[in-house]
């Protein structure tokens, strides 16, 4: 039996999600924006089994944070912004203007966690392998910890990461990054909504 699809269409301008395909957001008043978007539904057993599997509501006096423990990046500014380091299965995201540094000061971060001993992924959609080697060089940065992988397909970029098992992936960026499940170009907002959501799942 064939698998059911929900379909739903999606404003790649604003994000706004529709029913059904029209010509004109409403949300943000752009013309031919909507595009259409298919997800699996889950199958009948799969409900049930969320459904029976889901957690009971608990009083928050009674959540306990002693387990969370914060990793220091290595980087004393970064670590004061994170509020004392990283926190495992958070997703931070960096932004700022074209040539502000945020690849380099990413490559710096990745460094300095592969050199903890941790396993680090580095996925670049923007530049090649030789091109990160080269700033790496100049930055004096370079541990054989961190991977590099040049992808800008979601679904290879994630299989690599089931392969390595990374306890940090830094995605540069993930603007240029792509699912195939969506016609869209990368870069729109149903793009870098999706490829981010596959990320953290």
């Amino acid at each position: 039996m064939a698998r059911k699809t929900k379909t739903f269409y999606v404003c790649n301008n604003c994000g706004e999600e529709f029913t059904k395909w029209q010509g004109k957001c409403f949300n943000c008043g752009q013309w031919e924006t909507i595009v259409e978007f298919k997800q699996p539904a889950l199958k009948g057993s799969s409900r049930r089994s969320a459904a029976a599997s889901s957690p009971d509501p608990i009083v928050l006096s009674a959540c306990s944070s002693q387990s969370i423990t914060r990793q220091k990046t290595g980087l004393h500014e970064m670590d004061r912004v994170l509020g004392g380091g990283l926190v495992a299965g958070g997703v931070i995201l960096l932004g700022g203007d074209p040539g502000i540094g945020k690849s380099t000061l990413l490559l710096q971060l990745g460094t300095k966690l592969a050199q903890t001993d941790e396993c680090v992924l580095y996925v670049s959609g923007e530049e090649s392998a030789d091109q990160i080697s080269l700033r790496a060089k100049r930055l004096g940065v370079a541990h054989t910890s961190l991977h590099i992988l040049t992808e800008t397909t979601v679904e290879s970029a994630l299989n690599a990461m089931q392969k390595l098992s990374p306890q940090a992936v830094v995605v540069d960026s993930i603007q240029t990054v792509f699912t195939e499940e969506l016609e869209s170009a990368p870069g729109s907002v149903s793009q870098v909504r999706e490829c981010a959501a596959k990320h953290i799942r």
